[in-house]
């Protein structure tokens, strides 16, 4: 790769937008071998160094890639080992859980029908858990925390709390639901890649701030208190992309 060819790829991957793309490519070309079958269950990537200089584009972009496969179920990750295949599925038709991250009336969409979904998905928790649940869903919200400190990407520990929230309720179809929807179910990175730095970190303070009163009310087994937190926590969320909407009108 020449110097300004290298220099073009940075000032590409440095807007918002263009990083993106960038993801979305590298992640739709990693999925149709996975789906085609170039890439078989149980196989391994290449590393991230290998698919950084394959693809010719950073190690951020590559984990936001790996992120997102691994939250609609394509690939898990062993720490120490590397990214394997999962039992890949076909995607589900378009139509129903089909979201624009482009379009933020489509996102609020979504949020719609996961806070209908996820609402009762929390109360059910509370009522079912079992101790090992409890921790799980702890355990998957301090995941969250560490991932802030640290300064890089929620989505995938934003992801896997909601999805032990969902193993809670013990009802396989409230994961199936999550599985379906993806990390689309979880569209963070919209607003991550803002780049008023201090307002990102005053948002992710605020989610967070939610998480634990859901997390709390399902330990506490208040069926309620869970039901109310995951509402307002939802429906927060709403209210946030129509600012966006406000914004950008």
């Amino acid at each position: 790769m020449t110097r300004d060819v290298a220099i073009k790829t940075k000032e590409r991957e440095e807007r918002p937008a263009g990083r993106r793309n960038l993801v979305d490519v590298v992640g739709r070309q990693l999925r149709e071998e996975i789906l085609g079958g170039a890439l078989k269950p149980g196989e391994k990537l290449p590393s991230e160094s290998g698919l950084t200089e394959r693809y010719k584009v950073s190690r951020t972009v590559i984990r936001e890639a790996i992120a997102s496969m691994r939250a609609d179920g394509l690939v898990e990750v062993r720490h120490g080992v590397g990214v394997f295949v999962r039992n890949a599925k076909p995607f589900p038709p378009t139509g129903l859980l089909e979201t624009d991250p482009g379009r933020i009336s489509s996102i609020i969409e979504m949020l719609e029908l996961r806070a209908a979904v996820e609402t009762e998905a929390a109360g059910l928790a509370a009522a079912r858990r079992s101790p090992a649940q409890d921790e799980a869903i702890i355990e998957r919200f301090e995941e969250i925390g560490r991932a802030m400190e640290r300064g890089i990407a929620t989505s995938e520990a934003d992801f896997e709390f909601h999805l032990a929230i969902a193993d809670a309720t013990n009802n396989p179809r409230f994961r199936e639901f999550l599985e379906l929807t993806g990390r689309r179910a979880i569209p963070r990175s919209f607003l991550q890649d803002q780049p008023d730095e201090t307002a990102a970190a005053d948002y992710l303070a605020q989610i967070q701030a939610e998480h634990r009163r859901i997390a709390e009310a399902i330990s506490d087994r208040d069926e309620q208190a869970a039901r109310d937190a995951m509402r307002l926590h939802l429906k927060g969320s709403q209210q946030r992309y129509r600012n966006l909407i406000r914004k950008s009108s």
